[in-house]
C-alpha cells in the first residue's frame, strides 16, 4: 500500500510513490487557522495561569501541583505551534534533528497533559470517594517525576520515525512498524480517557455524600477540564482507529480518509491546551464572586448579632 510509505500525521509526503506536495495545502489551511487561533491565546493564557494560580487556596496542595503541571504540559505543546504552521502550509526548512527534538517535545507536552488530567482524576477519585489522602509532600513530588518519565518513554516513537528532511514527517519502514505507532498511541489515550471516565461517574455518584463538592466552584474547573478533556481527544483516537484499520484491511481508500483528516485531529488535541487556561479564568472569576457574598454574609450577620445585644 502506496501510503504506508507516506506521512500518518498530515497530508501525502513527498516520499518515494507519493505525490508531491504543493508549496501551500489548501486543504491544511483550516488546521493552520485553529492552531493560530490556539497558539494566540493558549500561550498567554497557560503563562498567566503558572504566574497568578488564580484562587487555587480551595484545591489541595496535590491538586494545585496538578493544575500547575498541567499548564506547563500545555505551554510546552503551544509554544511550537508556529513552526507546525509554517509546516503545514509550506515546508520544514530546518532538517532532521531539529525536526525529531521538536516532536518530542511536542510529544512529551502531549502525553504529560493527557497523564496529569488522568491523574487529577485518580487523585480526586481517591479523595472523594474513597475518602483518602492520596500523596504527601514526597509521594507527590514521586508522581510527578514518574508522570514525566512515563511521558517521555511514551514519546520515544517520535524520535524514530520522524525522518523526513522537508516535512517533518513520520516515515514509516513498513506497515508493522506504523501499526505498533499507532497502537501504542491509541491505547495509552484509551487507557487513559477509560480512567478519567471511570473516576468521573464515581464523583457523580458520591455528589451528595461528598465535602468536595460543596464548593460548586472548584466541582465545575474540574469537571469541567476532564470532560473538555475527553471530547477533544477521542476524535483524534477515533482517527488512529481508522488508519489501524485501514492497515489491516490493506485498504486505500480508508488509508487516504485517515490521511486527509488526521490534522484536524491533531488539531482538537491542541484546542484542549489551549482552552484549559479559560476554564481556570471562569473558575476562578465564580470563585471571586462566591467569596464576596460570604464576606457580605458575614458581615450581615455581624451586624444582626450586635443590634441583638
Amino acid at each position: 500500500m502506496d501510503q504506508l510509505s507516506c506521512s500518518n500525521t498530515s497530508n501525502i509526503s513527498s516520499a518515494p510513490g507519493c505525490p508531491p506536495l504543493p508549496s501551500w495545502y489548501t486543504d491544511n489551511l483550516i488546521p493552520a487557522l485553529v492552531l493560530s487561533f490556539c497558539f494566540l491565546l493558549g500561550v498567554p493564557g497557560n503563562i498567566t495561569v503558572i504566574i497568578l494560580k488564580p484562587n487555587w487556596q480551595q484545591l489541595s496542595s496535590v491538586s494545585q501541583s496538578l493544575m500547575l503541571n498541567l499548564a506547563i504540559s500545555d505551554l510546552l505543546c503551544l509554544l511550537t505551534l508556529p513552526l507546525w504552521i509554517y509546516t503545514l502550509l509550506y515546508s520544514w526548512p530546518f532538517g532532521v534533528v531539529t525536526c525529531k527534538l521538536l516532536s518530542y517535545l511536542v510529544y512529551c507536552g502531549l502525553y504529560g497533559s493527557l497523564l496529569t488530567v488522568t491523574a487529577l482524576s485518580v487523585q480526586r477519585y481517591l479523595q472523594v470517594v474513597q475518602l483518602q489522602k492520596w500523596f504527601d509532600r514526597e509521594g507527590k513530588k514521586r508522581m510527578l517525576v514518574l508522570l514525566w518519565l512515563i511521558a517521555m518513554l511514551l514519546s520515544i516513537p517520535s524520535l524514530v520515525v520522524r525522518q523526513h528532511w522537508t516535512t517533518c514527517r513520520p516515515h514509516f519502514s513498513s506497515p508493522t512498524q506504523q501499526m505498533a505507532v499507532l497502537l501504542s498511541e491509541l491505547l495509552s489515550g484509551l487507557a487513559s480517557i477509560t480512567v478519567v471516565v471511570f473516576s468521573y461517574i464515581s464523583l457523580h455518584r458520591k455528589v451528595n455524600q461528598a465535602a468536595f463538592f460543596n464548593n460548586p466552584q472548584t466541582t465545575r474547573l474540574v469537571t469541567s477540564i476532564i470532560v473538555t478533556f475527553v471530547i477533544l481527544w477521542m476524535p483524534y483516537h477515533l482517527i488512529n482507529m481508522l488508519a489501524i484499520a485501514a492497515i489491516s484491511l490493506n485498504n486505500d481508500s480508508l488509508m487516504k480518509s485517515f490521511i486527509d483528516n488526521v490534522n484536524i485531529g491533531r488539531a482538537f488535541v491542541f484546542v484542549n491546551s489551549f482552552l484549559n487556561p479559560l476554564l481556570y479564568a471562569f473558575a476562578s472569576r465564580n470563585m471571586c464572586t462566591v467569596c464576596q457574598e460570604r464576606n457580605i454574609d458575614s458581615v450581615v450577620n455581624a451586624e444582626a448579632r450586635v443590634s441583638q445585644v
